[in-house]
């Protein structure tokens, strides 16, 4: 009898748990939004405006706010917010207070593509970023034979720049040649730095910077119209 008393008891207990779950999970659907915060990762946040990532959280084309949770197609809203090319990641969700949240964390330019055919930023990981009517950022300017083919390879020629304090701060220009070698502009002078292929480039740099340190402490720099890289422990200097 105890056992068939405690049975019963468990079976009311969880269908009464069930019950309450259910009624709390219809209730909270039924809510309607009552509003939509954006928000932005912290970091260098110019490209977006809140007003331009709101224009993007459209169902059915409507407005989010004052439409009931249970039919938001949260997924689908996430994915209209990624499909801007200015983002580079996003999450869309509803609170308890009935609140849509948006956290989007914009692309960072790391370079800006100038060529005959097209100009655009790309970002750490080589993603096209179109020039924006908001904003303009300073990054180095790449010029020349860039096409889908060696994208890649300049990205990583990029990123190794701007791991490098001392080459972040001189290197303001990459010119690729018909040939694929890699012409720099530096901010201290009017002259060029003739680097050639990537192959060795850790060994020429080195050079570069052991040039350097002598150059400048004896004022010889401004002499220069270019410092080749391109030949085995040598720098070749023409005036």
């Amino acid at each position: 009898m105890k056992k068939t008393l405690t049975y019963l008891f468990s079976v009311l207990l969880i269908g009464s748990l069930a019950f309450l779950y259910s009624f709390s999970l219809a209730k909270n659907s039924a809510k309607k939004i009552k509003n939509v915060v954006i928000e932005f990762v912290e970091g260098d946040n110019n490209f977006l405006t809140q007003q331009m990532v709101n224009k993007l959280l459209i169902q059915n084309k409507k407005k989010v706010k004052n439409q009931p949770k249970s039919i938001l197609d949260l997924q689908g809203l996430e994915h209209s917010v990624l499909s801007n090319p200015y983002i580079e990641s996003a999450s869309v969700f509803c609170t308890i207070e009935g609140v849509l949240k948006t956290i989007v964390k914009q692309r960072t330019p790391v370079a800006r593509i100038n060529t005959n055919n097209s100009s655009y930023y790309i970002d750490k990981q080589g993603v096209k970023v179109p020039l924006s009517t908001n904003y303009s950022t300073r990054v180095i300017l790449i010029t020349g034979d860039v096409n889908k083919d060696n994208l890649k390879e300049i990205t990583a020629f990029v990123n190794v720049i701007l791991d490098d304090d001392f080459l972040r701060k001189e290197i303001i220009g990459v010119h690729i040649t018909q040939h694929k070698e890699f012409v720099l502009s530096v901010r201290s002078g009017q002259y060029k730095i003739e680097l050639g292929s990537l192959e060795k480039m850790n060994i020429k740099f080195k050079k570069l910077k052991a040039f350097y340190n002598k150059a400048f402490v004896d004022k010889t720099i401004d002499q220069y119209k270019t410092i080749n890289l391109k030949y085995h422990n040598q720098v070749v200097c023409a005036k």
